[in-house]
Formats: C-alpha cells, structure tokens, sequence
C-alpha cells in the first residue's frame, strides 16, 4: 500500500496539469500585459491632457488679472481727466453773470470819465454787444465767437473793445478754437493790462495753454495771476488750481 501512494499521486498530478495550463496560456498573458499598457498610457496622456487644460486656464486666468489691472488703471485716468474737464468747465462759469456786471459796469465808469470819442450810436453798439453776450450764456459758442468779432470789426473805438475781445477768448475756447483764444486773451492782456477784464483773460490765457497740452506755461500764468491781480475772482480761481491758500 505504502508503495502504491505515490504513483497514485503522481496519477492525479499529471491528469490535473493540463487542466490548470489550459486556464492561463502564455499568449493571453501577454494579451493582457499589453492590455493593461495601453489602458495606462490612455489614462497617463488623459492626465497630462487634463494638466496642460489646468496650466492654460491658470495662465490665462493671470492674462485676465493683467488686463482687468490695466483697464483699472485707464479708468481712473479717464475719470480723472473727465474731472479736470469739469473743474475748467467750472472755472469758466464761477460768477459769469457778475463779472459781466463788474465788467460792464467799470466800462460804463470808464466812458463817463472819457466821453471825447462817443460811439456813433450807444444803443445799438449796446444792443449788439449785449446780443453777443446772451449767444455765449446759452452755449452758442460759434455764434457768440462770429458776433463778437463782427463787434469789434464794427466797432473799433468802442469802450466795450476789451470785453468783447475777452468774451470772445471765451466764446472761442468753448467752441474748440484755442489759438484763436490765445491770441483774443493776449490782445486784451498787451492793449488794455489795466483793464477789469484783465485778470480773467490771464485766466483765460491758462486755461487755452492748459487745453493745448502746455501744463507748465500754464501753471506759469496761473502764478503770474495770483501775482498781479491777488485781489481778483480770477486770482482766486487760479489759486484752487494751483492748491494754494492766499
């Protein structure tokens, strides 16, 4: 019987060899081996597909902050242009209709201490200028500009000669025509530099040289202002700009 125990094991060995190969040949195995690879190197490209997305949307999410950054930064120039375009908006309204009555009324003053060369007709030289006045109040600036120059063209010995150059500066600055306002600021500041409307010409004067992109000179006029006629609305309209206390 001892004998017998190992044939018989080695009986059932060899019939149970075959069977168990016959599950799991060497072709399948590296079928599978190879299956598993391939579905590793799907899943590894997917990863790294999936990670170059990341990086993308990360860099242009700081492209994004960068432009967000720099749109931030021209609205507050914009904004503060805008500003400055009012504050000169204002500057040229502060009282308009007083220094119309302050200037008119030293010219009437004027006129009465010099009555040698009267016009040919007061009321309607009056007339007119007050016409011409009235076009600037209500915005026309073009039409206030033609006006007051056809006044001075018609009158050139009137009293009213270094107002209406003033108002015609004025009238030319609102109307986009800053040489042209320059040049009308200038003529009153060197023909008449005593005159009432010579402070707010000076100012005038800063206000073209500032709209022509020449900030320095015009902060040089706002200084020569303050200096000259301190005591004057205009000195202390130029002293706001300059941020100066009297």
């Amino acid at each position: 019987m001892k004998r017998l125990l190992p044939l018989a094991m080695l009986v059932a060995l060899s019939s149970m060899g075959p069977a168990q190969a016959g599950l799991f040949t060497d072709d399948e195995a590296r079928r599978a081996i190879f299956d598993m690879r391939m579905e590793l190197n799907g899943r590894l490209e997917r990863l790294e597909a999936s990670s170059r997305g990341q990086l993308e949307l990360a860099s242009q999410n700081e492209l994004l902050k960068t432009e967000i950054s720099r749109l931030h930064g021209q609205l507050e120039v914009l904004l503060h242009e805008v500003e400055s375009l009012k504050q000169r908006q204002r500057d040229f309204y502060v009282d308009l209709d007083t220094r119309v009555r302050q200037i008119e009324s030293n010219r009437t003053a004027s006129a009465a201490l010099a009555p040698n060369a009267p016009p040919a007709d007061p009321a309607a030289e009056s007339a007119q200028y007050e016409a011409a006045l009235n076009l600037l109040k209500e915005g026309r600036y073009k039409d206030a500009l033609t006006a007051f120059e056809q006044f001075i063209r018609q009158h050139p010995q009137s009293t009213f000669l270094p107002g209406a150059h003033f108002w015609a500066g004025n009238a030319a600055l609102q109307a986009k025509e800053v040489a042209a306002a320059s040049t009308y600021f200038n003529t009153v500041l060197k023909t008449w530099p005593q005159d009432a409307a010579a402070p707010d010409a000076m100012l005038g004067l800063a206000n073209s040289q500032q709209a022509l992109g020449d900030a320095k000179t015009s902060q040089e006029t706002l200084k020569k202002l303050v200096e000259q006629f301190p005591d004057s609305s205009a000195a202390q309209a130029a002293r706001q700009r300059l941020g100066v206390k009297r």
